[in-house]
């Protein structure tokens, strides 16, 4: 076994152990892994540690994709690295509705149109594609930001840099749109009588109440059953949206730690002019 092999099986080995340290709890974070994702994730680490690794998480309306997502933020914030983590979020990239919504006068009347927040073609996808390929090449890009009382979009408003780790989150997470350009594909998965009440408690907070709201999550139900819950089947993992907060943070530190913590030592190295031996790669890697 070559040496860049060696330091695969390390990285594989040290996530491996985090993963069957969350299978083991009571409450796992994890609910599904395909056989095989560690490891091409280990490799792509270590022959192309300079390339940002970019992730998909998507899942239903209030599945608590984006306290996946936010938590995982955190956790990279914490650290001492910069440029480690960017976030686009796809709530940014509604298409501006807000003249059809002030034409039909109500939001009753606007979905009673066949409007519906939760289908593809009410975000721009296409866009979303461009600005991760263009954070993959190292540009700055800067992502619209939409109102979800008003229904309106402002283009180019929120600043994102690339990084190593790109993640993208959103309902349509894992679209073909956006599915090959992806190294992992996560899908949260989460019971129909919590997403329920946590859907209602924030539709309130939007403004959305009453005849208005159940139109709308009815609409959600079946768009779901259409167009989201068939991605669970092609995701690289599967996670619990019924994990606390703070045990999401936890997880996220130990595996951006595992990572980081191997691509900084394959930097080191790869500066050395006298290559270390095999026994101080595991050393240094363990």
């Amino acid at each position: 076994m070559n040496k860049m092999s060696n330091i695969v099986q390390i990285i594989s080995d040290n996530l491996l152990d985090i993963v069957r340290q969350d299978f083991n709890n009571h409450n796992s974070l994890f609910l599904f892994i395909k056989n095989g994702l560690i490891s091409k994730l280990a490799q792509k680490i270590v022959i192309n540690p300079e390339k940002p690794i970019i992730i998909g998480v998507c899942g239903e309306s209030a599945s608590g994709k984006t306290t996946l997502a936010q938590r995982a933020l955190n956790a990279c914030l914490s650290d001492e690295t910069r440029d480690l983590y960017t976030l686009i979020t796809l709530d940014d990239y509604y298409y501006d509705t807000s003249e059809q919504l002030k034409q039909a006068g109500s939001y009753e009347a606007l979905f009673e149109t066949g409007f519906s927040f939760d289908a593809p073609d009410a975000f721009n996808l296409d866009l979303v594609r461009e600005h991760i390929n263009r954070l993959s090449y190292g540009q700055k890009i800067y992502s619209p930001a939409y109102d979800f009382v008003t229904c309106a979009s402002v283009p180019n408003i929120k600043p994102k840099s690339p990084a190593r780790v790109i993640l993208i989150e959103g309902l349509f997470g894992l679209n073909e749109k956006l599915k090959d350009i992806l190294d992992v594909a996560i899908y949260v998965h989460t019971p129909y009588n919590v997403i329920k009440d946590r859907w209602y408690k924030r539709a309130a907070s939007r403004g959305k109440t009453g005849h208005a709201a159940d139109m709308q999550f009815d609409n959600v139900n079946k768009q779901a059953e259409k167009y989201i819950r068939p991605a669970q089947n092609n995701a690289d993992i599967v996670v619990s949206g019924l994990i606390s907060s703070e045990y999401i943070e936890f997880m996220a530190e130990q595996v951006i730690g595992s990572i980081k913590k191997s691509v900084n030592y394959i930097r080191q190295t790869e500066k050395c002019t006298k290559s270390p031996s095999q026994e101080q790669y595991v050393a240094q890697l363990q």
